[in-house]
């Protein structure tokens, strides 16, 4: 951008959901937007139909007239994607979009979804990552998911390419001729692991199962809590932005908030071994994300403790969902305004 044009001009990638309205968190949105134009640049939010080979059609917020304007904007100075959906991500139209970025030298963040077991394998690589991994194993053959929940009685069923929790289960063995499986509104009972089967396998391989130990999470008040940890890209490094907790409450499967969990304040739980396991994971994860898949400005990561102490890393998210943390929310809005000065070499 030249002149007295704002700089630098930000695109936000998303894409129309089913009923034909725009996609992501508008509120998100317009928050980067203000917080760009404090810093003298602007942001619009587009998707991959209305790219043209010369300009972009795209919707800028106006914080004056409290409403989003229809504009043609020159390509940007950096891509955000916010693409909400795994499925679009993959569509040719968005794949030819980010080749025609790297083309024109337009940095961008974040690359892409992250699978579920393809992160267990990178992390369980990791010359440090690897001690914070519960056991983990793809969930696509009898005899081998037979003999890991055998050996750990209770395991739990993921989705490898699923968020919010949606589709886990929890499988115990409490017997040869009982095997119980829990899902947030779901409990059945089998008289054998070859009838379980029987009666999952096609959806456990439809939808890419894995399966994951079971971690004896460590409680507060008698329920199990998990970390939720923000991270964002600094110059070569990556910082910690803000840690939440989230505790189960209606059900034990999982903490995420829309499944009944609840918020607690990290400072409640606070202590100097939580502080110094997210200090040790968050540049790894990191670097680890960005030499693998590609260019990562911001994760969150899932994780927990153990009753006996013992940090564990559950899942990485590359396209952070909301904290209800107002702080976090807002230095993250912060964090990601930083960055894009930083990426567009814009000082401040």
């Amino acid at each position: 951008m030249k002149d007295n044009n704002p700089s630098p001009l930000i695109g936000i990638l998303t894409v129309r959901k089913a009923n034909g309205a725009i996609a992501g968190n508008s509120s998100l949105f317009i928050e980067l937007q203000k917080r760009l134009i404090s810093l003298k640049g602007i942001s619009f939010v587009f998707i991959p139909e209305e790219v043209e080979s010369e300009f972009i059609l795209g919707y800028t917020f106006s914080p004056d007239d409290n409403r989003w304007l229809k504009k043609r904007f020159p390509y940007p100075d950096l891509v955000y994607n916010r693409i909400p959906f795994r499925k679009s991500e993959h569509d040719e139209q968005c794949q030819h979009f980010f080749s025609i970025l790297k083309d024109k030298n337009i940095p961008f963040f974040n690359p892409c979804f992250i699978d579920k077991f393809e992160l267990y394998e990178l992390l369980k690589n990791h010359d440090i990552l690897q001690y914070y991994l519960p056991q983990t194993i793809l969930a696509d053959d009898k005899r081998n998911l037979f003999s890991f929940l055998k050996n750990l009685k209770t395991i739990y069923l993921k989705p490898r390419q699923s968020s919010k929790g949606k589709g886990i289960f929890r499988l115990r063995m409490n017997s040869p001729l009982r095997i119980e499986l829990e899902g947030i509104n779901k409990h059945e009972n089998y008289k054998s692991f070859d009838h379980f089967w029987e009666s999952w396998k096609e959806k456990l391989l439809k939808k890419y199962y894995m399966a994951q130990e079971e971690i004896k999470s460590a409680e507060y008040n008698g329920d199990r809590f998990d970390f939720r940890i923000l991270a964002h890209a600094n110059l070569d490094d990556y910082i910690l932005t803000g840690v939440g907790i989230r505790q189960s409450k209606e059900q034990e499967i999982t903490t995420h908030i829309p499944a009944g969990g609840r918020l607690l304040p990290y400072q409640l739980l606070q202590a100097d071994e939580h502080d110094q396991f997210f200090q040790t994971i968050v540049p790894q994860v990191g670097k680890a994300l960005s030499k693998q898949f590609g260019y990562f400005g911001e994760f969150s990561i899932d994780a927990g403790v153990s009753k006996t102490g013992q940090h564990y890393i559950y899942e990485v998210n590359s396209k952070p969902m909301s904290f209800d943390e107002r702080e976090i929310e807002e230095k993250k809005i912060e964090q990601v305004c930083r960055l894009f000065l930083q990426l567009t070499d814009i000082q401040k």
